[in-house]
C-alpha cells in the first residue's frame, strides 16, 4: 500500500471561515501500485475533485496527495485522465494520429510513434480502424481510442471520471470487461469514478464509498477477492452488490432528504 496516499486531505471553495463551500474533509485514500480502485458515492460527494486533485488540475486546501514519495502539486505526464466524453478526440487527426498524439508533443520519433500507436490500437481491438476519423467511429470505439492514447505513453497512473457514463447499455457491459484486461496487461494503477455499483464490482480490486457532502471523505471500504472475469449473476457478485448498496443507499437518502427540505 501507499503507492499514493491522500492524507488529511481539505477542499473547499472560496475563503477560509464561515462562508466557505466544503467539498473534502480530511480524506484519507492508499493506493497499492498496480491496483484498480473504484470512487463510489452520492452526486455532490467530491468523487470528481478526488480525481482532479490527484491529477494535478486543483490543490488541497489542506493535507497532502503523494505519489512515490512526492508531492502532487501540478498535472504531470505520469497521470492521464479520461473523461467521460470524447471532446478530447481531435476530430481532425484518425483513429491513428489521435493516439500517438501524446508522444508526438512528447517528441518520439514518427516510426516510434507509429509502432507504438499500432501496439495499442491493437489491445483496444481497432488494428483495422486506425486510418478513421472520430466522426467515422461509434462511442465505443471513441472510448477505446481515448483508452489507446492514454496507455501509449506508459504513464504509471491512469484517472477515470465515468468514461462509460454516454454509452448505451451493451457497449458499456462490453467496455467494462475489456477494460479489466487492458489495464492489468499495463501495469496502470487505475482511479475510477462511477455511481453503478455493478461497475464497480465489476472493474475494482477495492470500493471506497463516499458520504454524503459537505465535507466529505471515505465511509467505508470494500475489498473485492471474486474472480474474473466477473459473473454479474453469480451469487458472490449479489452479495456484494447488497453489502455496498447498504452503505451506499444511507448516503444517498441523505441527500435526497437534504434536498427534499431545502
Amino acid at each position: 500500500m501507499g503507492f499514493i496516499r491522500f492524507s488529511g486531505v481539505d477542499f473547499h471553495y472560496g475563503p477560509a471561515g464561515s462562508s466557505a463551500v466544503s467539498i473534502l474533509k480530511g480524506l484519507e485514500l492508499e493506493l497499492a501500485q498496480g491496483e484498480f480502485y473504484v470512487l463510489l458515492g452520492p452526486s455532490g460527494c467530491g468523487k470528481t475533485t478526488a480525481l482532479n486533485l490527484l491529477a494535478g488540475f486543483e490543490r488541497p486546501s489542506a493535507g497532502t496527495i503523494v505519489m512515490e514519495g512526492h508531492a502532487i502539486g501540478e498535472p504531470g505526464m505520469d497521470r492521464v485522465v479520461i473523461f467521460q466524453g470524447d471532446d478530447s478526440l481531435y476530430p481532425w487527426l484518425t483513429a491513428q494520429e489521435n493516439v500517438e498524439f501524446p508522444l508526438r508533443m512528447t517528441g518520439v520519433g514518427a516510426a516510434e510513434r507509429r509502432r507504438r500507436a499500432a501496439t495499442w490500437l491493437s489491445r483496444v481491438g481497432l488494428a483495422n480502424h486506425g486510418q478513421k476519423f472520430p466522426h467515422q467511429l461509434s462511442g465505443g470505439m471513441k472510448q477505446r481510442i481515448q483508452i489507446a492514447r492514454a496507455l501509449v505513453c506508459d504513464a504509471p497512473v491512469l484517472l477515470m471520471d465515468e468514461p462509460f457514463g454516454a454509452l448505451d447499455a451493451q457497449t458499456r457491459t462490453i467496455l467494462q470487461d475489456e477494460l479489466v484486461s487492458i489495464c492489468n496487461g499495463s501495469g496502470a494503477t487505475v482511479l475510477f469514478i462511477t455511481h453503478d455499483i455493478a461497475e464497480a464490482i465489476i472493474l475494482a480490486d477495492r470500493i471506497g464509498v463516499m458520504r454524503a457532502g459537505p465535507g466529505s471523505a471515505v465511509k467505508d471500504e470494500f475489498a473485492l477477492d471474486l474472480p474474473r472475469p466477473r459473473n454479474r449473476g453469480s451469487v458472490e457478485f449479489a452479495a456484494a452488490y447488497d453489502r455496498i448498496q447498504r452503505v451506499l443507499g444511507e448516503e444517498v437518502r441523505k441527500v435526497v432528504t437534504r434536498e427534499a427540505a431545502a
